[in-house]
Formats: C-alpha cells, structure tokens, sequence
C-alpha cells in the first residue's frame, strides 16, 4: 500500500510538472516568431527607404533626411526610419507593439540608393549560424540572402569582414555564393579586401544565397560586417546582427 501511494505522488508530481512545462514553452516560441517578425519588418523598413529615397531621387544627405521620422503599418506591427546625416547611417525598426522590436543599421546608405545596390532580402529568413563539417571537422556556417535592387547586373570579385568572437580565435575558411564555392583561404578578422577566386554575377532582381565557413567551430560569435565588392569599385556593406547579440539558429 505504501508502495501504491509513494509512486501515486510521483505520477501526480510528474503530471504537474509537464503542465507547467506546457505553457512556458508555447509562451517562449510565441517570443521567438515575435522577434522573427520584426526583424522582418525592419528589413522591409530598409527596402522602403532604398526605394523611396531612390523614386524620389534623394542621393545625398540634407535630402536623405526626408527619410528621417518615416513610420509605416506593416502586418501586425510597424517600422520606423531613422537617418543620421552627419553619419550617412540609417536605422530601421521594426516593432511588434508591446512584445519584440528588431533594428538594423545601414551604412553608408548613399551609396545604395546612387546606384540601388544590394541588400539583405527581406523575403528570405533572416542572417542566422549553423554547423557543417569539412572532412572531420565541425565548423560555424553563418547563412544570409542578398538582393540586387538595381536595374542592371552586379560582379562581386572580392570580400572583407570583421565580427567579434570570444577566444580561442578563428578565420574564414570558405565563402559560397549561390551554393558555388567563390572563395577557399585563411580571412582573418578585419584584414584587407580578399580576392574570390572566381567572379559571381547577381542579375537584376535576383536573390543569391551567401554562406560563410569558419575555421572550427567560434565562441559567440556577434557583431558581424561583411562587405562585399564588385568590379566597377563600389562595395556594399552587411551588418548582419546590427544589434551584437548573435545569431539566430538555421
């Protein structure tokens, strides 16, 4: 009989535990689709900007600060712009009210409404970190998208990056573009502008994947630029996690 009561109260502390399981965990993924979504809603606020500055034919920065205050209604949430002239930097919000806010930083935002370059696709999922191996070894892959917004083709010949990272450190060991390995090296953090070992032409409109393979597996990786170039001279920056808190899993 004591034997039936004690495993009576185990059940019983079993079920309560699950139920209280229960909730928290739907609450946390309602969380996690709520950042999703405004970072979504920022990324359209930079595509709106790029757009807008570039139909109205804004390409400097006393005209750029037309942008400035720009609020929109996009789903269940909204985006706001904010330009700083004296930086040539935009900001855009996105905000689920009263739940999650997202925001991503535009530098050198003169550059891509004069020639409407590239940016990071707002249709696809957001820059997010993952693993794959290279022979027997495990690596940090950092995945985005990019979409060329100009009228005409775009020929990326090189690249240059520099993030933050806890120790021990590591470097970039290769870079597809499109799925096509374009770049297999040694990058190590900020250096100088690497060569690709081919050309990648990104058409009109067309959206191409980015993938990036680190040396080994790095320790928090955050705050990660990546600037790409092309071969007419122009470059144009990715701030893939404006916010330096990380990435999101793929």
């Amino acid at each position: 009989m004591l034997f039936l009561i004690v495993s009576m109260l185990v059940m019983v502390s079993i079920g309560y535990f699950f139920t209280y399981l229960i909730p928290t965990k739907q609450k946390s993924i309602s969380l996690i689709l709520s950042s999703h979504k405004a970072f979504f809603i920022a990324q359209s606020g930079v595509e709106f900007a790029i757009r807008y500055a570039s139909d109205n034919s804004w390409t400097t920065p006393s005209q750029l600060n037309n942008l400035n205050g720009i609020t929109k209604s996009l789903g269940d949430g909204q985006f706001s712009l904010i330009y700083d002239s004296t930086t040539d930097r935009l900001t855009s919000r996105g905000i689920i009210q009263n739940i999650s806010q997202r925001q991503i930083t535009v530098s050198n935002l003169t550059q891509f409404v004069s020639k409407a370059g590239l940016i990071i696709d707002p249709d696809r999922p957001p820059p997010c970190q993952t693993t794959q191996t290279i022979g027997k070894q495990t690596v940090t892959v950092v995945n985005f998208y990019i979409k060329n917004l100009s009228s005409s083709n775009i020929i990326l010949n090189a690249f240059q990056s520099n993030w933050v990272q806890n120790p021990p450190t590591r470097h970039i060991q290769r870079i597809y573009l499109s799925g096509i390995l374009r770049y297999n090296g040694n990058y190590q953090n900020g250096s100088s502008p690497e060569p690709f070992n081919s050309l990648h032409t990104i058409n009109s409109g067309e959206t191409i994947s980015v993938s990036i393979w680190f040396t080994m597996i790095v320790n928090n990786l955050r705050s990660m630029v990546v600037i790409l170039y092309d071969n007419g001279g122009n470059n144009y920056n990715f701030n893939l996690d404006s916010e330096g808190d990380g990435f999101p899993g793929c």
